[in-house]
């Protein structure tokens, strides 16, 4: 019998009709020569500490670092659970072969290796590796079944992430939570460190700390009005400084040139091209979801996840913007599947349809493409599902639509001694434009100084009267994080890159992978580290206080952390061991726990719990030693 195990139910419900497996069993489904099982997501986890040996049951930094000589793994959940897994070990148990159906990425890779180790699976193991739960996509990947050893890599990235979760995690939290939490017993706050959910606290930590200490400035900026047109001064300035820092610099500025005409001095016209958006990734979907539709990023993961299970769009959990080569010829059935839902198709029907660098690239693709329509009917969706369905459909109908044309007018002009310019810009020919509706995809690419509906026809060498004013100007802070905002910062390790392919090069040093940085921020609300204030996300007071007791700077680093993600990923390409990647896990846990051990002061008094420890010049004591407090000890 072939035993076939998916993540969950619903999924293994329909790879069991597919492969004719229709007889209802308790938990799982028979026929055909197959058994259909699941999952319910993780159903194993690695021990907790205390699990390992009752030296660590106490939180004790006597006890730390924790570091287990073999990591070992458990049936983690309810009794459900429990019921569950003993149904598919009890198959396992009798297969001639299991062939691996979970999620087709390294968290599903993990979740499914880690059941058949505990179930001690002996047979043969396939992997179905699919990008999308359509009938047609499930038989041809049945046809395509992988050796369980092809993606040994995949599993060994999960593993060491979890592990270095495990020992960054447990070792960190305990160990600041000793030195430096309020209270005693139940009653101490315990601080959660992670190694991911900790420096994406200290970038929203960060950006608030620059928003408090902002100082706004003035200064004005110099303008004309000729023809109905508002000019901008082009001033020198030094760096650092504004061209106009007073009212009376501006006034004189303005006195010097008013009576004087203004004349154009050179008018340059380039014709341009502007490319349709990319398709979409789970991050750049999340960013796009939370901007238009306010959705949490945990939010639209759920949504995008239904869609999935639901086979209307492909696998989510990806960080690529790119299509395969082998997607190519599938597109127009793809498209005609979803004419009558978007009547953007049409003009696409029976057209050669553009093979673009900017979508097909097989350099771009590893595991997964970009997130797209299966061609499915989108059927009893949700009105949230529908919103989040329509944009996925709409950026890859958009990608073979003409690239719309654009004329960038540059006008140039002189009064006196100041130089004056404007921008123009104006749509020849729409294109992919016309694929949607929302404004804020029409003009995503209008810089402020940028007149949308075009110039009027100015002539070189033309002169006349016009306008000067002053506009003052104050400069203001850094916004507060979004979660779009947040998201982009993850991926990118902190940096503010607007330019998508500088972005897309930077995914591998991002913190987190796409499919879970949702989770780590919800951690952050959860914990009361960080809470949304409409959009923007502020930091907590316990959040701040966390940032500024930590002293480890691998702990509060976005690049650092980026540095570590990017050695996963090179696991995950065999570019780099397991074994290496461990022992520096190791080393990296030590040096944090001993840090703490190192850095009293600060930390909470060992002998009143209330007062904090300081330095004096030769030993250490409590704040509150004028109360009576009577620690003492010698460096």
């Amino acid at each position: 019998m072939i035993v076939c195990v998916a993540e969950k139910p619903a999924v293994g419900e329909y790879i069991a009709k597919v492969l004719g497996a229709g007889q209802r069993k308790n938990g799982y489904f028979e026929g055909n020569g197959y058994q259909v099982t699941w999952t319910f997501g993780h159903l194993c986890a690695l021990l907790d500490p205390q699990e390992y040996t009752d030296a660590w049951k106490g939180w004790n930094l006597s006890s730390l670092p924790m570091i287990p000589q073999r990591f070992q793994i458990k049936v983690f959940g309810d009794e459900g659970v429990h019921k569950q897994f003993n149904v598919i070990k009890s198959l396992i148990d009798q297969a001639d072969e299991v062939i691996n159906c979970g999620d087709a990425g390294q968290e599903g890779e993990l979740i499914q290796r880690w059941v058949y180790q505990k179930a001690g699976c002996r047979c043969p193991v396939k992997r179905l590796w699919v990008s999308s739960l359509t009938e047609e996509a499930i038989r041809e990947g049945f046809a395509q079944l992988k050796d369980q050893s092809d993606y040994q890599h995949l599993y060994e990235a999960g593993l060491m992430r979890a592990i270095g979760d495990w020992l960054l995690g447990m070792n960190a939290t305990r160990a600041y939570t000793i030195r430096y939490a309020k209270g005693t017993g139940k009653d101490r706050q315990v601080l959660s460190v992670g190694r991911v959910q900790t420096p994406t606290l200290a970038l929203v930590v960060k950006r608030q700390a620059e928003i408090e200490n902002f100082v706004p400035r003035t200064y004005w900026e110099l303008k004309t009005r000729y023809r109905d047109t508002l000019f901008t001064a082009q001033l020198p300035a030094e760096e650092g400084e504004y061209a106009i820092n007073s009212p009376e610099q501006g006034e004189a500025l303005v006195d010097s040139i008013k009576d004087l005409p203004l004349e154009i001095t050179g008018v340059e016209k380039k014709k341009g091209t502007e490319y349709a958006p990319k398709l979409y990734d789970l991050t750049s979907l999340q960013v796009d979801c939370n901007k238009k539709f306010s959705f949490s990023a945990d939010q639209t993961l759920k949504l995008i996840q239904s869609l999935y299970e639901k086979r209307v769009t492909t696998y989510p959990r990806v960080d690529t913007t790119y299509l395969s080569d082998d997607i190519y010829p599938k597109v127009p059935t793809t498209l005609a599947g979803i004419k009558d839902y978007f009547p953007q198709v049409t003009p696409l029907l029976g057209a050669k349809l553009p093979k673009s660098k900017r979508v097909f690239d097989n350099k771009k693709v590893t595991d997964h493409h970009a997130i797209i329509p299966t061609g499915m009917r989108p059927e009893g969706l949700t009105a949230d599902e529908k919103k989040v369905y329509d944009l996925v459909a709409l950026h890859f109908i958009a990608a073979f639509y003409p690239d719309c044309q654009v004329s960038n007018t540059t006008v140039t002009a002189r009064a006196g001694e100041v130089d004056f310019r404007v921008n123009g810009r104006e749509v020849l020919v729409p294109g992919w434009r016309t694929v949607f509706d929302d404004k804020d995809d029409k003009e995503e690419n209008n810089s402020e100084e940028e007149n949308s509906k075009g110039l009027p026809a100015f002539v070189k060498g033309e002169s006349g009267p016009h306008e000067p004013l002053l506009k003052e100007k104050t400069t203001t802070p850094p916004k507060y994080y979004t979660e779009a905002t947040l998201l982009r910062a993850m991926e990118t390790a902190g940096k503010t890159v607007e330019n998508d392919e500088l972005r897309e090069a930077m995914k591998e040093n991002g913190i987190g992978r796409p499919s879970t940085r949702a989770a780590i921020i919800e951690k952050l609300y959860q914990r009361k580290y960080i809470q949304k204030q409409g959009k923007s996300l502020r930091a907590t007071e316990v959040g701040i206080d966390l940032i500024h007791t930590i002293i480890s700077p691998l702990l509060k680093s976005a690049e650092l952390t980026g540095l570590w993600e990017k050695k996963l990923r090179e696991i995950e390409r065999g570019d780099y061991t397991a074994q290496q990647f461990l022992d520096e896990l190791k080393e990296m846990t030590s040096g944090v726990v001993r840090d703490v051990k190192t850095n009293k002061a600060g930390m909470l008094c060992p002998v009143c719990r209330q007062g904090h420890v300081i330095r004096g010049n030769t030993r250490y004591g409590c704040s509150r030693w004028r109360e009576g407090c009577t620690y003492a000890e010698p460096f």
